[in-house]
């Protein structure tokens, strides 16, 4: 894998939409950006359509969820993840209970245990999202060695599914992720938590209409202009 410098002041936030009433002037305007709380201390960056990352002092995560926003009434959700520790930050060991999700309505999902995935069969699901997915690959500078994050291997694979990974600021790891989300996936405004050794980092990621992705992807590059400018650095008198 070869990593990517993220750019550390292109800061944002997951697109959080309004009422679907409040879009009939859509034509006219660009949609607004809502900012959602994470309810921690932490900076979070836009990088694609179905790519969100996260951050603080200590670690930095990242996701894809194409093939979430398109898995609506499915019970099991597939995330991409990558995540490292930033410069001068300690080696930390990430285990399986440091990674949650919270769904919309406030529910809290853990991540599947191994034996869950295995009794699942989620061999077409995987397969899906060989074609349906986006890169990833956005990390600190730093992050330049590639890590497996094997907490799920294939059952026609040789790998082996490990309960645990070491992170170190030098490396960037990446896997998947499975979680069994209760009444199935739904839209609305999700959460992955993570859990470092001293603090926690919560990615942003929603579930979009056929309407929502339609002016969304249409706006795109309006809309990063104003996160952009929301977390522009006030300029000293």
């Amino acid at each position: 894998m070869k990593a990517k410098s993220l750019s550390w002041f292109a800061l944002g936030a997951l697109l959080t939409v309004g009422p679907l009433a409040a879009w009939g002037h859509a034509q006219k305007q660009a949609p607004t950006v809502k900012i959602p709380e994470p309810g921690v201390p932490q900076l979070m960056t836009i990088e694609g359509t179905w790519v969100r990352a996260a951050y603080n002092n200590e670690g930095y995560a990242i996701l894809g969820y194409r093939l979430a926003n398109l898995s609506i009434g499915d019970e099991w959700m597939l995330l991409e993840f990558g995540t490292t520790l930033r410069d001068g930050v300690s080696n930390y060991t990430l285990k399986r209970d440091a990674l949650s999700l919270e769904t919309h309505d406030g529910t809290t999902v853990p991540l599947a245990t191994t034996i869950q995935y295995r009794e699942a069969n989620l061999s077409a699901l995987q397969a899906r999202e060989k074609v349906q997915r986006d890169s990833i690959n956005y990390f600190p500078p730093s992050a330049s060695q590639a890590c497996r994050l094997g907490l799920f291997a294939e059952l026609d694979s040789r790998a082996v599914a490990w309960d645990q990974v070491e992170l170190s600021p030098q490396r960037g790891c990446v896997g998947r992720l499975f979680f069994k989300v209760p009444g199935g996936i739904t839209y609305g405004q999700y959460w992955l938590n993570v859990k470092f050794e001293k603090s926690l980092v919560r990615v942003p990621f929603r579930i979009l209409t056929k309407e929502e992705e339609k002016l969304l992807s249409k706006n795109f590059s309006d809309i990063r202009k104003q996160v952009q400018a929301a977390f522009k650095p006030k300029k000293s008198s």
